[in-house]
């Protein structure tokens, strides 16, 4: 039978194979002798417990350090970022900014009527003046008592176009959003914002039903979904498309029912407002062009206002700026959480340190059977390297488990990502590396001699 399979040449290729992928004795020797030096080193560290224990610590708080630090940096970035692109990549957004009173004279006069902000005509200039644009969403907001029966809230009542929502990405929850024709047609219709639905109708359902303001009805037709609360690009009171309580009719029944003018009581008399838009949001078919646009609009509104009245904001380039602040606060967040490493990484020396002078003697006997020095290396640099692994491994746990906590209790925001964990634990091995090196150097430097005779 082994004749036949000889002759087959079954057995010459078998033992090609063997020898192809047979270990060499050498390497094999080597092999051997790191699993007794790491099995050494091991038992040393379960030997002393409580000390290896403290040491790893310092590693174990700095990569969970690493880890948080960033990824609540992330979170921050990610959530700072979500709001820029909620407003539009291709959109600007030019606001009225009410300017600073001038007090007057010795008195302390203050101006009865303001005259300020965005108007029709500066939109038709831009439209004529800048290729490329292919909408334009005015808007008008003005602050209203809002009563349905015996409930009654204060309201941003913001008057619009169709295309409002699609620019600044809001979901209808319910219902329907007004058309063109209900706004040609100065219709009273209202979509609410679902904190509004729920202060008004707390049992039923709004649509169909109808709410009053300043003694018009409007009759609901639609609900937006809950978005939360941002201060972004809040110009000035009352003309933040980001509050919570506010609703929407077509843009003609807030110019024809509220006029251009508001008038309220002060406490020292009687102060008009008149404001034509307090915003406008100008869509462009070019994404690139958007920042040149906007810096055209500014140049534009310079030369027909005489006071800085207006502001104009680019979210793309919001977006850009918001990336470059996160990459900021993430190099900070790594260097503050890298010094916990360091510090990690010298409690590995100074503990290696001592165990180099407590085992003195074992270094000395193990030299006079025959170990050699990289032998002594080895011993202890695996010893460093084993407690940095392990305070690496413990620390991605926790900074992992950390974010999740924070997201699970607090709400906040948190975003792991892969290269923060492999970062930390990279970092935590090398500095085990690198702070272990010089006592087990030491350690093989000793005289076989002087360290058989050390007491």
């Amino acid at each position: 039978m082994n004749e036949a399979l000889r002759k087959s040449g079954i057995l010459k290729i078998a033992e090609a194979v063997k020898q192809r992928f047979a270990i060499p004795r050498g390497m094999a020797a080597n092999w051997t002798r790191l699993k007794k030096t790491a099995a050494v080193g091991l038992k040393s560290i379960y030997a002393h417990g409580l000390r290896s224990l403290l040491t790893v610590l310092g590693i174990v708080i700095g990569v969970a350090a690493v880890i948080s630090m960033l990824a609540v940096s992330e979170g921050r970035s990610f959530e700072a970022q979500q709001q820029f692109r909620a407003l539009g990549s291709n959109n600007i957004i030019v606001k009225s900014v009410k300017p600073v009173e001038v007090q007057g004279g010795g008195g302390g006069f203050r101006p009865q009527a303001v005259v300020y902000g965005l108007t029709y005509e500066d939109i038709a200039t831009i439209e004529m003046t800048i290729p490329g644009i292919t909408n334009v969403i005015p808007s008008r907001i003005v602050k209203k008592n809002v009563r349905y029966l015996d409930n009654t809230m204060s309201t941003d009542v913001v008057g619009t176009t169709v295309d409002y929502p699609i620019s600044r990405n809001y979901n209808l929850r319910e219902g329907r959003f007004f058309t063109q024709d209900e706004v040609d047609g100065q219709r009273n219709v209202v979509v609410l914002s679902q904190e509004v639905a729920t202060a008004l109708f707390p049992l039923t359902n709004p649509i169909g039903d109808s709410i009053r303001i300043d003694g018009y009805y409007y009759n609901v037709i639609g609900i937006m979904e809950s978005e939360g609360f941002s201060n972004l690009g809040r110009s000035q009171a009352g003309s933040s498309n980001a509050a919570p309580t506010r609703i929407f009719i077509p843009m003609s029944a807030a110019r024809y029912r509220f006029g251009e003018t508001l008038v309220r009581q002060t406490s020292g008399g009687i102060e008009s407002e008149t404001v034509q838009l307090h915003e406008a949001i100008i869509q462009l078919e070019d994404q690139d062009s958007v920042e040149e646009v906007g810096q055209i609009i500014e140049q534009i509104l310079a030369r027909r206002h005489r006071k800085v009245d207006y502001a104009v904001e680019v979210p793309l380039a919001l977006i850009r700026q918001a990336e470059q602040s996160a990459l900021r606060d993430q190099l900070q967040a790594a260097a503050i959480a890298g010094i916990s490493l360091l510090v990690g990484g010298i409690g590995i020396m100074n503990i290696m340190l001592a165990s180099v002078t407590e085992r003195t003697r074992e270094i000395g006997i193990r030299r006079a059977l025959g170990a050699k020095k990289k032998d002594i290396v080895m011993q202890f640099l695996i010893e460093a390297v084993i407690l940095s692994g392990v305070g690496g491994l413990i620390g991605v746990i926790l900074g992992i488990t950390v974010p999740l906590l924070l997201s699970l209790f607090w709400g906040m925001t948190t975003i792991v990502t892969f290269g923060a964990p492999l970062l930390a634990f990279s970092i935590s091995a090398v500095i085990g590396v690198a702070f272990g090196i010089y006592p087990s150097m030491r350690a093989a430097d000793m005289d076989p001699v002087e360290a058989l005779r050390h007491e």
